[in-house]
């Protein structure tokens, strides 16, 4: 990352590597790169570092919180493979109506998504969070009290758009809030909390296995609801985005949120004059007057590579296979050679504590990293395991050593997964849109993913039974590897950027070379302030 990209940032830390590539930043920018010089040579004040640290904490609270929905849909994923084994028991479901149970989730969270942005752009951020929230918890209670399949249907779908909007909402709110040098690790939070919710999830079925198959799967089920109590608590500490104030005109509201999440006065401002170009308040832009859906489907060449990239990584994170081996993973271990209902709920322990485990990992390197490397390795590894289940199901199954292979390849799936495509892809989406499409850009790529994992979930029964178990996992690592070549082509690097300043990379070499004009102009200004006086 560039030096004039943190600082543009309101981030005058010096995080960069200092190659001085800048974008058109506007002369505050190159101020700012004065002032933190001679801050270096000073040294930082402790009350500055106490400040820091303050707004640090505040940031990461309200990241938390804008997660909670992202628990539930992970809990939902985690409770629902263990949860159908006693559900065919209980209702006498079929196989197709197991299918459509899990699959349909899926899919109509794309109705959520596809509201998402419009409701996010109309009531907030914030409220599309605690609408989200109340949309699924709603639902979630229709299932626990079903008498029957359609009843338990009924339920689901209501979650489902629940889900829709809380999916899309949640990495948006985070980018918007968060500094640009942390923003990666923050806008993974959702990904962290799905899978917390997967290992809760696993964890319940197991707890709950052995109570009568007519009350486990209604209590598990019903644990889910839990998190709504925390999701109304948090909205009497959660501010509005500040970007989404800032599009309302509502600038004293943007400046009070922005001085809790920023270290200094001086930075807030220049923030908040960047905010105010981006919205097209401060200065017009040439898309001022289109709608916002017409330019996404009838998008410029640099709208169109976003497009490309943001909601082709939705997919592809689905596409691989990673919900199929979540929500099915009880049928691989079965084809494995494990039979009994505990040892299957047991192993899948295994799979969501080391989902979440990775997770952790990925946090932790995707702001030192990058997101392209570990894209790089996440894709490979998860090539490489599928290719792995895929033999070891053909040639090793119902065998002590075939049990251990499916296990340690399940897992390895998983935690490349969650390494790298899992959380980076949210992280892509909610950071390479400019600010008067992000919102429904975004909405457009949680419908790409959700439309995907309902596609694989509502047909890996089917497809496994036509091609095998292993066979549907050599199709996924097919696809993985066509991944890989999906980052190399179309995923730039956007370690550090300011979201004003990554969609430059997206710009045709004559726009950005006039960003560079602009930026040596400012420059050369700054220079001559100082003999001037």
């Amino acid at each position: 990352m560039g030096l004039v990209g943190v600082l543009a940032s309101g981030n005058g830390n010096g995080n960069g590597n200092g190659n001085g590539r800048g974008r058109g930043i506007g002369i505050k920018s190159a101020n700012t790169i004065m002032d933190s010089q001679i801050s270096n040579e000073d040294g930082v004040p402790p009350c500055h570092l106490q400040a820091n640290a303050a707004t640090s904490k505040f940031v990461i609270v309200c990241a938390v919180f804008a997660c909670l929905n992202s628990v539930l849909l992970g809990y939902d994923v985690g409770v629902m493979s263990g949860a159908i084994l006693f559900i065919q028991e209980d209702l006498k479901i079929t196989e197709v109506q197991e299918e459509v149970l899990i699959g349909c989730l899926s899919i109509i969270s794309l109705l959520g998504s596809l509201a998402g942005g419009r409701t996010s752009d109309a009531i907030g951020r914030k409220w599309t969070i605690a609408l989200a929230a109340f949309v699924f918890q709603t639902g979630a209670a229709v299932m626990v009290l079903a008498p029957s399949f359609p009843v338990l249907m009924a339920g689901r779908l209501l979650a489902g758009v629940g889900i829709g909007f809380g999916v899309m909402i949640a990495p948006v709110y985070i980018a918007e809030i968060s500094p640009a040098v942390a923003r990666g690790s923050l806008t993974s939070f959702p990904e962290i909390s799905i899978n917390l919710g997967i290992l809760l999830g696993y964890v319940s079925n197991f707890a709950f296995s052995g109570l009568p198959k007519h009350m486990n799967w209604r209590i598990m089920l019903g644990v889910g609801i839990v998190p709504s109590v925390f999701i109304g608590l948090s909205l009497f500490f959660i501010p509005e985005s500040p970007r989404w104030l800032v599009m309302r005109n509502r600038i004293e509201e943007a400046r009070s949120v922005l001085l809790k999440t920023n270290v200094s006065e001086r930075e807030v401002e220049d923030r908040l004059v960047e905010i105010k170009e981006a919205a097209g308040i401060a200065s017009a832009t040439s898309h001022e007057q289109k709608a916002v859906w017409q330019e996404l489907f009838c998008p410029s060449p640099s709208v169109r590579r976003m497009l490309i990239a943001g909601c082709g990584i939705q997919c592809f994170q689905q596409i691989t296979g990673i919900d199929a081996t979540v929500y099915y993973s009880p049928t691989i271990f079965k084809d494995a050679g494990i039979k009994d209902n505990a040892r299957l709920l047991a192993a899948t322990v295994a799979v969501g504590f080391t989902k979440t485990m990775f997770i952790l990992v990925a946090i932790f390197l995707i702001d030192r990293v990058g997101r392209k490397p570990l894209l790089y390795v996440s894709t490979i590894g998860m090539t490489t395991c599928l290719f792995g289940l895929g033999l070891t199901l053909s040639f090793l199954g119902n065998g002590p050593l075939g049990i251990k292979l499916a296990i340690l390849f399940v897992c390895g799936n998983v935690a490349f997964f969650s390494v790298g495509i899992g959380p980076i892809c949210w992280v892509l989406s909610s950071e390479i849109f400019p600010l008067r499409l992000r919102a429904q850009a975004s909405a457009l790529g949680a419908v790409g993913s959700r439309v995907s994992s309902g596609a694989i979930g509502m047909s890996f029964l089917s497809v496994s039974r036509a091609i095998t178990v292993a066979g549907t996992f050599f199709v996924f690592s097919g696809i993985s590897a066509l991944s890989v070549a999906f980052v190399y082509m179309c995923v730039p690097e956007t370690k550090g950027k300011t979201l004003e300043e990554i969609e430059m990379l997206f710009k045709n070499k004559k726009e950005r070379q006039g960003g560079e004009l602009e930026l040596r102009d400012v420059e050369h200004l700054v220079r001559k302030e100082p003999s001037s006086s």
